[in-house]
């Protein structure tokens, strides 16, 4: 379910076919993984319509996933999760999180206050940068 969550997500920036299967790998999550990910989900009316993954030991962790079902975009949901993952990152011993964002996510992270702090390779893409950013906890 989480994976085709973050597969409709991921689709809603337009990308193309093509660009989102060689994505599909990476946006699929075994049901043993969630754990060792942190994975929490945000529902409404008893549908999931978001998640995030909390990666990483103290003191610097990742926000390896932030999704959002489109149909409930623009509804708090994605503030809503950031909140959580920071306090919950914090009450674990971490001082900063590390997200590897996809470009259409950029400016969600820094109205949430992240800072950009440089670029990394695309995992699926040759040549293709994702921003990367820091936000510190406390």
């Amino acid at each position: 379910m989480l994976s085709r969550l973050a597969f409709r997500s991921k689709a809603h920036w337009g990308y193309d076919e093509e660009f989102l299967e060689l994505c599909r790998p990476a946006l699929t999550f075994a049901a043993h993984e969630l754990g060792t990910l942190r994975a929490t989900v945000a529902e409404e009316s008893g549908l999931v319509v978001g998640f995030y993954t909390l990666e990483g030991m103290p003191p610097e962790g990742e926000l390896g996933n932030l999704w959002i079902d489109p149909a409930h975009m623009r509804r708090g949901h994605g503030r809503r999760l950031w909140r959580h993952a920071t306090a919950t990152a914090g009450a674990a011993g971490f001082t900063s999180l590390t997200i590897d964002a996809d470009p259409s996510a950029e400016g969600f992270y820094l109205a949430m206050g992240a800072v950009r702090v440089g670029a990394v390779p695309s995992s699926v893409t040759p040549g293709r940068l994702l921003p990367r950013l820091r936000y510190r906890l406390g």
